[in-house]
């Protein structure tokens, strides 16, 4: 057959330079009837072979009645059923040609999101660990969101994986947007919905801001498809060869990578226009922050005890200890961890997002050395009675009362008999 190179060199030949068939025989070292069919010819030449012959095909009957009984089975699981001692890769590659055969049809339509529409929520776990003081790292949570309309993505570093850590994530980046999308999607996340129905924490948290909170499918991670090929992104393009040296250089890092490239390409989903170009329309049709925040952090109420600590995420933070027997309302946000009693505050605390610290307030720590100072003066003022005027009453011990009174007390096991002078 003839090479691709001489076919488009003969046509080049005859029909541009007009060299006749003969000539160009003679030039390339072909047959004129080769060149001839060349010029006749309307495709380029093609070499296509036929289907060879496999080691699989004496097996493919068996793997036809496997997949028919269990469209899913792997094909290592195929391959130890009917007893396959070749390479498995040409086992495989005909259990993938062969499967769809088996397997019911699961398309995915693509779907055109309106402005202010949507907004698709996830968590992404960076591999690399962060810097959260004391010399200790930790692998901390990101919570991402990306707009349905304008494919605009935010994220930030939070705490923890907790309802209050994600819900205080989501309001910094909603209120970095100044308007939320109509509709908040999360998967199963067990701090939103992971039996399938929002937690009171996250319902409160959509109902207070007004809009509506949808859960996916389960085991259905494409029908948040967006906002999962952006945790990818960030893996491949925004975490190579960065260093951090704390959650908030890290938020910085990823809002000004997210603000100067990420949401600037240009994208062929949204007709080869960037998401910042989308974004005024998407915002524009979004709902209105309320004037009141929701609530958000981590809550906790105890009746504090002696030892004036409370603990939130692991850690203990100190309380103004003249609190100690009263109940005590927590708050945790990532910045800050408040406590109040009675409408006080009682703690103010900046968060630390290692495990296992303890966070003490010198104030504190004073204030429970004078209290046990004035308990301790106490103790020793009711044990000592005093006149109205001050002078010290003595204290006597009981025989001088019985040798007041003439009594006689016997201690004798057995005497039973208690006698007084004069009787």
């Amino acid at each position: 057959m003839i090479a691709l190179e001489d076919w488009a060199e003969i046509r080049r030949l005859h029909r541009a330079e007009g060299v006749p068939i003969k000539e160009i025989a003679r030039r390339l070292g072909l047959a004129r009837n080769t060149v001839r069919a060349a010029l006749r010819a309307g495709a380029p030449p093609s070499r296509e072979r036929g289907p060879r012959g496999s080691a699989v095909d004496a097996v493919e009957p068996q793997i036809r009645a496997l997949l028919a009984e269990f469209p899913r089975m792997p094909a290592t699981v195929i391959a130890e059923r009917i007893g396959w001692t070749r390479s498995l890769t040409i086992l495989k590659d005909r259990v993938r040609e062969l499967r769809p055969l088996f397997v019911p049809p699961d398309p995915a339509d693509r779907v055109e999101y309106d402005p202010g529409e949507v907004a698709q929520c996830d968590l992404w776990f960076p591999p690399q660990p962060i810097p959260v003081g004391g010399g200790a790292e930790r692998i901390l949570p990101v919570l991402a969101m990306t707009c349905g309309y304008s494919r605009v993505t935010d994220a930030v570093m939070i705490p923890s994986r907790k309802a209050g850590d994600i819900l205080a994530g989501m309001w910094q980046i909603l209120a970095g947007w100044g308007a939320c999308p109509r509709t908040l999607v999360w998967d199963r996340e067990a701090a939103i919905g992971g039996t399938g129905k929002p937690t009171i924490e996250a319902a409160s948290f959509a109902g207070t801001i007004g809009v509506r909170l949808k859960l996916a499918p389960p085991r259905d991670p494409e029908f948040k498809g967006l906002v999962e090929r952006r945790n990818g992104f960030f893996e491949t393009s925004f975490l190579p060869g960065r260093t951090f040296t704390s959650p908030l250089d890290f938020t910085d890092q990823i809002g000004d990578w997210l603000a100067t490239r990420a949401n600037t390409r240009v994208l062929r989903s949204i007709g080869s226009v960037s998401p910042a170009q989308r974004w005024a329309a998407d915002r524009a049709a979004m709902v209105a922050l309320p004037p009141l925040a929701p609530a958000i952090g981590l809550t906790h109420r105890v009746r504090l005890g002696r030892d004036y600590y409370v603990r939130i995420d692991g850690n203990d933070y100190s309380v103004d200890p003249r609190a100690i027997g009263r109940f005590v309302g927590v708050v945790a946000t990532p910045a800050r961890v408040v406590a109040t009693c009675a409408g006080q505050v009682v703690a103010d605390h900046a968060r630390d997002w290692g495990h296992a610290r303890t966070i003490t307030d010198p104030e504190h720590r004073a204030t429970a050395k004078l209290l046990r100072h004035d308990l301790a003066a106490r103790r020793q003022q009711r044990s000592t009675r005093t006149h109205g005027d001050g002078h010290v009453v003595a204290i006597r011990a009981l025989p001088d009362y019985d040798a007041l009174f003439g009594v006689d007390f016997d201690p004798r096991p057995g005497s039973g008999a208690v006698t007084a002078e004069g009787k």
